[in-house]
């Protein structure tokens, strides 16, 4: 495998024996807390609420990386609004009443 990958195999265990990074770590703590407050509102904050409520406890972090760790983690906001829904006609219902007596009749060409 490191001769495909081009590596040296001493590399790739001194790899794997690695420590995370300090932004693997801050990313694993900043990812409860973004866990936390998206419990505690009951799924429905999205990235601008939960970057808003780091904001007030004092986490200086920015929204680019909230959403990264939001979309890592799988979770999204709610919207709650209502969705305007169109009207339909019922199959059975009788039509509205022709009140002004029109009497259309289509030509049978078409005129240029």
């Amino acid at each position: 495998m490191a001769r495909l990958l081009e590596g040296s195999a001493s590399g790739f265990y001194a790899w794997l024996k690695r420590a995370p990074s300090k932004r693997a770590c801050s990313d694993a703590e900043l990812l409860g807390r973004i866990c936390a407050i998206h419990a505690s509102s009951r799924g429905s904050y999205g990235m601008p609420r939960i970057h808003f409520e780091l904001t007030e406890q004092g986490v200086r972090v920015g929204r680019k990386r909230v959403a990264r760790l939001m979309r890592l983690a799988g979770l999204c906001g709610v919207s709650r609004r209502r969705w305007i829904s169109t009207t339909r006609r019922q199959p059975d219902a009788r039509p509205a009443p022709d009140l002004v007596q029109r009497h259309f009749v289509a030509d049978a060409g078409c005129r240029q």
